[in-house]
């Protein structure tokens, strides 16, 4: 009798195994579908707002430099400008940082490239200026410390990119994910 009832309570163990990795399985091929979807930026929650709409006014703000000087993105008013979400710890930011120095390099008079740290999200205080020393990066990295401009625009998952014309407008739809050196060209040339 006993021997019928381990070998039931296995069989039952065996087949909720099995279900268990179906259901596993399944659960990872959407995210990889959900992560193919949006570029390879990762998982965006379902109900993460859409960010801010192309023809909106990009909204202002004021923060810091690392080297302790204010940008206001109004002063900008007139130029063109990339504004880009980030934070050290997040590998597909890492990854881009190498081709928005290129492009910075490139194009920095032509676009002006503000790198906007969120950094309430760090985890250690040095972990910004040793990561812009150790790239070499020398575009304006912008200090998000309350992540208020981050809330702003909407940036739930990073990177997150917006586009803004000589007007102040956002023309082009934000990039969630990784950009190439060749897509900011794109963009760059989109926008008026």
């Amino acid at each position: 009798m006993w021997k019928k009832i381990v070998a039931l309570i296995s069989l039952l163990a065996l087949i909720a195994f099995g279900v268990y990795s179906y259901i596993d399985e399944k659960k990872a091929e959407k995210q990889a579908e959900a992560e193919r979807n949006s570029g390879g930026a990762g998982m965006v929650a379902p109900n993460a707002p859409s960010g801010l709409k192309v023809g909106q006014l990009a909204p202002d703000f004021t923060l810091q430099t690392l080297d302790g000087d204010e940008i206001s993105l109004s002063d900008l008013r007139g130029e063109k400008v990339m504004i880009n979400f980030w934070a050290t710890w997040c590998p597909p930011c890492r990854e881009e940082m190498p081709e928005m120095e290129k492009f910075h390099q490139e194009f920095g008079d032509d676009v002006q490239v503000l790198a906007v740290n969120t950094t309430g999200s760090e985890t250690k205080k040095d972990a910004v200026p040793e990561f812009v020393r150790e790239g070499g990066y020398t575009f304006p990295v912008l200090l998000d410390k309350e992540l208020q401009v981050t809330n702003d625009y909407q940036a739930i998952s990073i990177p997150t990119t917006y586009f803004i014309g000589t007007d102040g407008v956002i023309q082009q739809k934000r990039k969630v994910g990784p950009m190439t050196y060749e897509f900011m060209v794109e963009m760059k040339n989109a926008l008026k």
